[in-house]
């Protein structure tokens, strides 16, 4: 299996060979003996390196996921023989960054102060190419359009409208008959090119005959779009829930209108054949109430359940 991954990752025999310990041959012998267990070519000689191909991509996929297994099984046995620890690495788009991440965390965090918490924000196509990769247990986001989804679980957990903000004083602020033509000539703050909601913007502005405004910032930071809100005429789209967020200042506020702009609730987004780590299990607790409380929901069932349920 290692020698498998240095390959994938060096994409190079003989630098694989000196990661793995062995001499070039031994490594050679090693993935033809494997490619002929597999009965197909696992990766592709070309004449400088290698490549994975299809099989191999298979292959090194799996091979990953049952290292990561280990790893947690590793890490659920040292758990149970000191306590409640180890470590939870989560991932998350930024509009469950505000109000239920932190209030998930620290409540998990009462009852495990030595769980070791590691928390990402990225895209969510960021986001669950790091999930099919082991490097997280689990992602609070979108499941991306082009996605197969067989290899995933989701569990809708968060009910979203969408309001736009601005800074208090905007030249907006004040009428009460606004359409998408008039905040089309300002700046917009928007998530990454490619994104969904990204996407649910640009088809907003087009379904109204628009095009997207050209002056645009493209962020996930929260400090940015705080700072951009306050000291320029940009506008945002965000869900209400962060909306109050960015409120508490008091120099931002949301404007008067309504946008047609229909963006997929979030939800909790997790390997088919992942296996939790106590850890794990005792943060999505959290993460189910604390999503329960702030959208007055009752807290919903997997489609096919990633993780048991307390």
């Amino acid at each position: 299996m290692t020698l498998l991954m240095a390959l994938d990752e060096t994409r190079n025999i003989h630098r694989s060979a000196e990661e793995t310990g062995m001499s070039q041959p031994a490594a050679s012998k090693m993935l033809k003996d494997i490619e002929g267990v597999f009965g197909v070519p696992l990766f592709d000689r070309l004449p400088r390196g290698i490549r994975p191909t299809e099989y191999g991509e298979a292959v090194i996929r799996h091979v990953r996921m049952a290292l990561a297994c280990l790893a947690q099984a590793q890490e659920s046995v040292a758990t149970l023989q000191a306590g409640l620890s180890g470590k939870v690495s989560v991932g998350a788009i930024i509009t469950p960054c505000p109000s239920l991440v932190p209030q998930a965390i620290i409540r998990t965090k009462r009852e495990a102060p030595n769980l070791n918490i590691s928390f990402e924000v990225s895209t969510s196509n960021e986001l669950v190419a790091d999930l099919k990769r082991g490097q997280v247990d689990f992602v609070l986001g979108r499941i991306p359009e082009q996605e197969d989804q067989p290899s995933l679980l989701y569990e809708e957990i968060s009910r979203e409208v969408r309001c736009v903000v601005a800074r208090v004083g905007h030249p907006l602020m004040t009428r009460s008959d606004l359409n998408l033509s008039d905040l089309a000539r300002f700046g917009w703050i928007l998530s990454a090119r490619g994104t969904i909601l990204h996407n649910r913007i640009d088809m907003m502005f087009r379904t109204a005959g628009l095009d997207l405004p050209s002056n645009t910032v493209e962020t996930t930071s929260v400090l940015v779009v705080m700072n951009m809100l306050m000291h320029t005429d940009f506008l945002h789209a965000v869900p209400v829930d962060v909306a109050s967020f960015y409120m508490r200042t008091g120099e931002i506020a949301m404007l008067p209108i309504n946008i047609p702009c229909a963006v997929e609730n979030y939800g909790i987004i997790s390997r088919r054949d992942a296996i939790a780590s106590p850890g794990a299990l005792l943060l999505l607790r959290h993460v189910r109430e604390v999503a329960a409380e702030i959208f007055e929901l009752e807290p919903s069932a997997p489609t096919t359940e990633p993780f048991p349920r307390f």
